[in-house]
């Protein structure tokens, strides 16, 4: 349940940010060129001004495959003096959605033909002792202010899936805040989420009102039909976003060509479009269960991908056994498959869907009065 306050957001927004950067003496931005983190920025940056803070710290870290639109963006924010630039485009570990076969690859790798040239001011060297992404931020942290005391701003907002919104409203992280994340309690590092209770609606208000920049990626899209609640930017193979390259050859040309030199898979998902994603039964398949299960033992080359799948499909059987349209789990099971989705996020989404998190406590006995409205509830 939602509590609306006479605050509005924008003002919440300002408030949270304005209290970090008086409880920590380090506030770093961590900047994605997307909508959310623009926001972020901004926000930030008036606080900083208002508290004698500038030039701010703003961190982009590369991942190589990114919209040239973003990366033009990155350099425009980079020229305001009002911000000290961290741009890293060091080597680190990546995940190639659009592949079953080389899921993997390096980032800034030495020794290849990366998508772009290193930029000037760019780090290139990782001193951190990981290669992983979602690593590297708690890392990053340690190494640049081993003296604790320091946190990073990040534009995640709860709407986008209920598995934000349960993390970034159930539990303390940092005194009487729930929309935030501890990356090392003895070191004093977090990282805040300040619009975590943003909509959508609420990120292009704000960017229209206050004439900021954005990344024309949105245009992009929006010229392409993708509707503006589920635009998104992030890297071009991430599993979230494999629909990207159903339009990117025809608006990045060039960034299109490099990408597939670069990366297995990807021209064949860029070709394949409206039927990368299946939405009919195939007609040699008697129903959902078993073309998932040829799937998984056909389409998933990685043994270990291959097992820990069989083991989430022998766990969810088990425990969704008798849910009314069982058929929408079994078709969520295969998007993971076809989307190499390896960490399971559009799974997750769905199993924690209210009406499927309502099923499940039925089916436990935690039942209430409005269990039997619920379309997952057993027929």
């Amino acid at each position: 349940m939602k509590i609306y306050k006479k605050e509005n957001v924008y003002d919440a927004g300002l408030d949270r940010i304005r209290y970090l950067f008086d409880e920590f003496e380090n506030v770093v931005v961590s900047f994605s060129g997307g909508k959310d983190s623009t926001i972020v920025l901004n926000l930030a940056l008036k606080v900083a001004e208002e508290k004698g803070r500038l030039p701010l710290k703003v961190l982009f870290l590369d991942q190589e495959a990114e919209w040239q639109a973003v990366i033009d963006y990155i350099e425009d924010v980079f020229d305001d003096p009002r911000v000290d630039p961290m741009w890293l485009q060091i080597p680190f570990k990546i995940f190639n959605a659009s592949s079953n076969v080389k899921q993997w690859i390096t980032a800034w790798e030495d020794g290849v033909e990366t998508m772009r040239p290193r930029h000037p001011i760019a780090k290139t060297e990782n001193v951190y002792g990981t290669d992983r992404f979602f690593d590297l931020f708690p890392a990053i942290a340690k190494y640049h202010y081993p003296e604790g005391n320091m946190c990073f701003l990040a534009g995640v907002r709860a709407e986008e899936s209920p598995r934000r919104y349960l993390a970034m409203t159930e539990a303390l992280t940092y005194k009487d805040i729930t929309w935030g994340k501890q990356l090392d309690k003895k070191n004093d590092l977090y990282t805040f989420y300040p619009v975590y209770d943003w909509s959508y609606t609420d990120v292009w208000k704000a960017i229209h009102d206050n004439n900021w920049q954005y990344t024309k990626v949105y245009d992009y899209q929006y010229m392409h039909g993708v509707p503006i609640r589920n635009m998104r930017v992030s890297n071009l193979h991430h599993e979230t976003a494999l629909n990207v390259l159903f339009y990117l050859q025809e608006v990045e040309q060039e960034t299109w060509v490099k990408l597939t030199r670069r990366m297995t898979g990807i021209n064949t998902a860029g070709k394949l479009k409206d039927d990368y994603f299946v939405k009919d039964l195939p007609f040699m398949f008697r129903d959902w269960l078993e073309y998932r299960d040829h799937l998984t033992e056909n389409l998933v080359q990685d043994h270990n991908v291959k097992e820990k799948f069989k083991k989430t499909w022998r766990v969810q059987d088990e425990r969704y056994e008798g849910m009314k349209h069982i058929k929408d789990l079994y078709k969520a099971q295969i998007n993971t498959i076809l989307a190499n989705d390896v960490d399971l996020t559009k799974l997750k989404n769905f199993t924690e869907k209210p009406d499927v998190l309502n099923w499940k406590k039925w089916k436990q006995g935690i039942t209430n009065k409005y269990s039997d409205k619920n379309k997952y509830i057993h027929g």
